[in-house]
């Protein structure tokens, strides 16, 4: 079959499209023919080094992916092939305390798709029957594959694990990004405030657009400054955000007392200051989050057909310009989500 694998960590000279074995299934598996996979930061991160990811080379690149089903046992009860599926990119183990509990992102024996086994940037993938879940009636390829990583991500985020109520305000930092416009999407269909950020007027233009309330551009303005502004001195109820270092200062400063920051990522640095005084006089709450459960997954479904919410999909390459698609990535300047067309069907 044909993929794009790593044959080592550098730049895209390291990315090969070409043939890969097809992957074979085992019982209680289904194997995806793959039509559309979307780029996720990590994959940029296992280009350029994978570092403390256990992996091993050549790797299928490629967190997220929708197809149809290939092949499945002869008595599953939910998926036949031929059937449109989307996937969950976490394969978790089923048996630890977390898994047992309900919490299988947090399994101790977690394989993600594209980083810890063989990805989707490939014709085909095999995956537990339990990680593919049927495609919403209309929906593209493309706009499935993407509920599987930024979306859920952020339906963690915000549902989860910040706890997001209707009537409270949110403030989402790095607008233009798949994680961050899904954190724009569902809290605007939760029914909260946002106030989003960015550095280039163009993507805060759009996002006002997309239903963002309030847009405040981070290279001319003082954001924490402006937040407080736009709450009238009282500060956002809730900090989105997957930039790290570099915003830190704003976010904790942006926040209302006993407010709530949730963070996925770290693109600008892991090692902010801490702030400690303002965390515990304030008594803010500083949550981790990275993914999201298979249950997490079939609810965001549910969400997303009922508030009639869909990706944003902003340009579709085919598998043979992977190159392109990950430069398009790596500079910033993409507002929603970049995919691939795998054998043609977006």
């Amino acid at each position: 079959m044909k993929a794009a694998f790593l044959t080592g960590h550098g730049g895209n000279e390291v990315v090969t499209v070409g043939e890969r074995p097809l992957p074979p299934r085992a019982p209680g598996q289904v194997r995806v023919r793959l039509h559309a996979a979307t780029l996720n930061r990590v994959d940029l991160y296992m280009r350029d080094s994978g570092a403390g990811i256990t992996h091993a080379l050549p790797q299928i690149m490629g967190l997220d992916g929708a197809g149809t089903v290939d092949e499945a046992d002869a008595d599953e009860p939910l998926l036949t092939p031929g059937q449109r599926v989307l996937l969950h990119p976490g394969v978790a183990c089923g048996r630890c305390e977390f898994c047992l509990r309900g919490d299988d992102v947090l399994c101790t024996r977690y394989q993600v798709l594209g980083e810890h086994r063989e990805g989707t940037f490939a014709q085909y993938v095999t995956v537990p029957a339990r990680n593919a879940l049927p495609l919403p009636e209309g929906w593209s390829f493309a706009e499935g594959a993407a509920l599987g990583v930024n979306h859920l991500t952020a339906w963690r985020m915000l549902v989860t694990q910040a706890r997001l109520k209707a009537w409270e305000t949110v403030l989402v930092f790095g607008i233009g990004g798949g994680v961050s416009l899904a954190g724009l999407q569902i809290a605007k269909a939760l029914g909260a405030r946002v106030i989003v950020t960015s550095r280039d007027d163009t993507k805060l233009a759009r996002a006002l657009q997309l239903g963002a309330d309030h847009a405040v551009n981070s290279a001319t303005q003082d954001v924490a400054k402006a937040v407080q502004s736009l709450t009238g001195g009282r500060g956002v109820d809730v900090v989105f955000e997957n930039v790290g270092e570099a915003v830190w200062p704003a976010a904790m400063k942006s926040l209302v007392r006993g407010g709530r920051l949730v963070t996925c990522g770290a693109t600008s640095g892991d090692q902010p200051g801490a702030d400690l005084r303002r965390l515990f006089i304030r008594q803010l709450q500083v949550i981790g989050s990275t993914l999201g459960t298979l249950g997490e997954l079939h609810d965001l479904l549910g969400f997303c057909q009922q508030q009639g919410l869909r990706p944003v999909i902003e340009q579709t390459f085919p598998l043979d310009e992977v190159h392109a698609a990950l430069s398009r990535l790596e500079s910033g300047q993409q507002f929603g989500k970049i995919a691939l067309a795998i054998d043609g069907s977006p």
